[in-house]
């Protein structure tokens, strides 16, 4: 079935391709400045910092629902091995085996494609089984450390999770703003927080994923307008799912990553940031979340800390 002519239509508005010339990789990322990171830098007065992702852990919140995408498979690959000789210093070490965006993770530009084309215009056939991400892989995305923004739209609406039905718009995302008394800015890091986050939290990984709120399809004109760096939030599935437009399936993949060339997360646990941002009394702060630089990945884990 063929991308509706409303995507295609929001797909134009959105559209990032050759902004930051044809040989680009990163998209939104240029929007980091040197003044944007300063700037940010003068966010910091109490040195408190907030941790903003989940265990990695072999029960953790993958469900199968996508082949492949596995929780770390954590083993022990010597335990107190005496390496030099009898009585000499002695060491542990470890291996894993995991998906890349199996827990709190960015998702490279390389992540999505629609109509054969990834970010830049560039062939979805330059992202091969052997070669990986020929371009935009996950290594290229080299600094993410910004201002980050909360738009705790849960808390703005007096509630502690926003049900599974609700897609988030940009009216519950300028509500969001008003609730926490900012105004995103070019080169932001917003996170967007629903509480989906809890229902796993709560022992219940299947609830967590499905159904799940998330952000809507109309969403990425929001953040284009504002010239936002990166959006995260705390879901399995980023958008809201199932679709809100029927057998419309990851549009706002499509929309951010593809024509807008804008890292989004997943799996972000924002619920300790809401509680800090709440304390603090206000919801702007240092954030650095930088990807582990994994060479032609089409994602990778991320532990971010939000800094006081």
């Amino acid at each position: 079935m063929s991308l509706p002519v409303e995507f295609h239509e929001i797909a134009k508005r959105v559209n990032n391709w050759g902004r930051w010339g044809r040989d680009d990789e990163i998209g939104t990322l240029n929007l980091i400045t040197d003044d944007v990171v300063r700037t940010a830098a003068a966010t910091v007065r109490t040195g408190r910092r907030v941790p903003l992702a989940v265990d990695l852990k072999q029960d953790g919140v993958q469900t199968g629902m996508i082949a492949g995408r596995v929780n770390p498979l954590h083993v022990m690959v010597q335990i107190n091995q005496e390496l030099f000789g009898p009585g000499t210093v002695a060491t542990s070490d470890d291996a894993v085996t995991m998906g890349l965006q199996a827990g709190t993770h960015w998702d490279a530009l390389t992540h999505a494609s629609h109509s054969g084309r990834i970010y830049n215009g560039r062939p979805a056939a330059t992202v091969t089984a052997h070669g990986r991400s020929e371009f935009s892989g996950i290594h290229t995305a080299r600094h993410v450390v910004s201002r980050g923004v909360l738009l705790d739209v849960a808390a703005a609406k007096g509630v502690d999770r926003l049900p599974g039905d609700h897609a988030v718009t940009p009216e519950d995302l300028d509500e969001a703003a008003e609730f926490g008394g900012v105004t995103v800015r070019s080169g932001d890091v917003v996170l967007v927080r629903t509480g989906q986050i809890q229902v796993y939290l709560a022992g219940d990984k299947h609830g967590y994923a499905f159904p799940s709120p998330g952000l809507s399809v109309r969403t990425p004109e929001w953040f284009h307008a504002r010239d936002v760096a990166a959006v995260a939030d705390d879901t399995l599935t980023f958008e809201i799912f199932p679709p809100e437009i029927e057998n419309l399936w990851m549009p706002v993949h499509a929309l951010d990553l593809v024509e807008m060339g804008m890292l989004q997360g997943q799996n972000w646990n924002l619920e300790e940031l809401s509680t800090a941002c709440a304390q603090e009394r206000r919801y702007a702060f240092l954030l650095s979340a930088m990807p582990e630089p994994f060479v032609g990945g089409t994602g990778t884990p991320v532990a971010p800390v939000a800094v006081f």
